[in-house]
């Protein structure tokens, strides 16, 4: 692996947010290209990681950035995975947002993710004090 450039400033051209968010299997998100560039452009905040100049990681952030941020993606190519890409797009994501009271993510039940999730600080909200729910509509 070479040099990892972290940037907040270039966003991905919809070829490169296909190749990468297939890579991952997020297929789904895939299908409307256009759709998910704009996404992206609309977000709070997104950080690359390049490696010579291709897309290898991304994360991105949702919310009013004051009293609330949904980290609604992160991603990390499968061939630089294990080598702290993800922390690093984690932390460079929500660098501005440290004195926001609420930081929020869903995840799927894969384990690997929760305990990533877990030593970044997060707690699985049913295992609070006072447990909250949450509710979710998807089309």
């Amino acid at each position: 692996m070479g040099d990892i450039e972290l940037t907040d400033h270039d966003l991905p051209s919809a070829a490169e947010l296909v190749e990468l968010y297939g890579s991952v299997g997020w297929n789904m998100y895939t299908r409307e290209p256009s759709r998910l560039q704009d996404a992206l452009r609309r977000s709070l905040r997104v950080v690359c990681a390049r490696e010579d100049g291709r897309l290898v990681g991304l994360a991105r952030v949702v919310g009013d950035g004051l009293t609330v941020v949904f980290l609604q993606d992160i991603l990390v190519a499968p061939s630089h995975r294990h080598a702290g890409l993800g922390r690093a797009l984690f932390e460079r994501v929500f660098e501005p947002y440290a004195g926001v009271r609420r930081k929020v993510l869903l995840t799927d039940e894969r384990s690997r993710q929760s305990e990533f999730y877990q030593q970044m600080g997060f707690r699985d909200i049913g295992i609070l004090e006072h447990p909250l729910r949450a509710f979710l509509k998807s089309s």
